[in-house]
């Protein structure tokens, strides 16, 4: 069976599952799509991989695989969504050490986590595709699309902090202070418009 190459598309709130994200992986090389499911934790993590501007002050589980890894030369080469059950995706790590493949198990969240920090290729079957893929209307594409580009509140710890807030009155001396006390506060959707004000005077 061919493999196809996917990317990730975007993030959004999850229609059928309350407190949920879907992950919207898409196909390089034609329209269809994959949505997958996954947990807070995990669509926040991605998020932040993917804001390459913003770092937490201690690394979030997936970033302490990456240390580990790195620590030992084991490196990511490429993640297989390999096998659809019952609406839940399967997924595999293929390592390398000393020119070495292993095969690892892994939950397709926390797989894609893993990949975006390692700038691994992400694949899934041609079956899977035609099984699970589905092709957006321009609408929801559109909204996927802004979901990712505000990174909404998947990186956020404190539902309060989702309302944006005027930082125009502010100096640039006061928002990096203000951007540094977000960041250490694992207040990263904070952080990320007070850097986008801070970009805008650049």
């Amino acid at each position: 069976m061919s493999l196809t190459l996917l990317t990730i598309k975007g993030i959004s709130y999850s229609q059928t599952q309350t407190g949920a994200y879907a992950l919207v992986l898409s196909e390089i090389e034609g329209t269809r799509t994959l949505p997958i499911i996954i947990g807070a934790f995990e669509a926040q993590s991605i998020a932040i991989a993917l804001e390459t501007e913003i770092r937490p002050p201690r690394p979030l589980t997936h970033d302490l695989f990456k240390t580990f890894s790195a620590t030992f030369s084991i490196n990511i080469k490429e993640v297989i969504i390999h096998k659809l059950v019952d609406g839940v995706f399967f997924s595999s790590l293929v390592c390398e050490k000393d020119g070495k493949k292993e095969v690892i198990d892994t939950r397709t969240s926390d797989a894609i986590a893993i990949a975006v920090r390692f700038d691994a290729p992400i694949y899934t079957y041609e079956n899977i595709l035609d099984k699970a893929g589905v092709y957006l209307k321009v609408e929801e594409e559109l909204e996927i699309q802004n979901n990712l580009n505000q990174k909404e509140d998947m990186v956020s710890k404190n539902d309060s902090s989702s309302i944006k807030k005027d930082y125009t009155s502010l100096s640039l001396k006061e928002l990096n202070k203000q951007l540094d006390l977000a960041v250490a506060n694992e207040n990263y959707e904070l952080a990320a418009n007070i850097r986008d004000e801070i970009s805008k005077r650049s």
